[in-house]
């Protein structure tokens, strides 16, 4: 039994009731093991603070605490729209322990290190279908192999055709070492919060 994404029916954006502007797109959230807790897409929120940066890029509030109708309806005024670049581990099995150790990990290396039989989803094939986005992001580095292979045909694509594409720093804790590397380079001007500090690296990409 594969392990599928959490948010299947979303990925392909049919779902949507508006025209999106902006795609934004992530990796991979498994629908096991239970101790995935998200109820939708950065929806970990003791572990990442989308839902607090993505707000304020546009001077609203924090969402941190809202609900996932308060995250969508967000997406829907700001002609947002979340996907992922997985859609399935096909050789994930819910009764391996090591396979539910893995993916409880919620590390995008140990999908890439451990697993072979993996589903995408055609983010070139979503732009095609909705002209309407005209920026790109994606919440990951792409300094492995395995990811700037995924991002490449979408940045290619974008710059072929007029859509802005940019790579954002991860909004999760694992953005904590360049957070202290930043304050360890800037000791008169450090910035105490990680959340403020993927605010200020993503206001370096973001279109507004």
């Amino acid at each position: 039994m594969p392990c599928n994404h959490k948010f299947h029916k979303y990925l392909n954006l049919d779902t949507l009731d508006f025209e999106p502007e902006v795609l934004v797109i992530g990796t991979f959230n498994p629908e096991w093991p239970v101790s995935n807790t998200a109820e939708w897409f950065y929806g970990r929120t003791g572990t990442t603070c989308f839902w607090e940066v993505s707000p304020r890029l546009y001077g609203e509030d924090s969402l941190m605490a809202a609900t996932p109708a308060a995250w969508k309806q967000f997406c829907n005024d700001k002609k947002i729209a979340l996907t992922d670049l997985i859609s399935s581990i096909d050789d994930a099995n819910p009764e391996n322990p090591v396979h539910q150790r893995m993916l409880g990990g919620f590390s995008d290396n140990a999908i890439i290190h451990n697993f072979e039989d993996l589903n995408y989803v055609n983010i070139v094939s979503l732009l095609r279908r909705f002209p309407s986005v005209r920026q790109v992001y994606l919440t990951r580095s792409v300094t492995e192999a395995f990811w700037r292979y995924q991002w490449n045909p979408v940045a290619h694509y974008c710059n072929r055709n007029g859509i802005k594409e940019g790579v954002l720093l991860t909004p999760s804790n694992d953005s904590s070492e360049h957070h202290m590397e930043y304050n360890g380079h800037n000791p008169s001007a450090k910035i105490p919060l990680l959340a403020d500090y993927i605010l200020m690296k993503w206001q370096q990409v973001w279109h507004i």
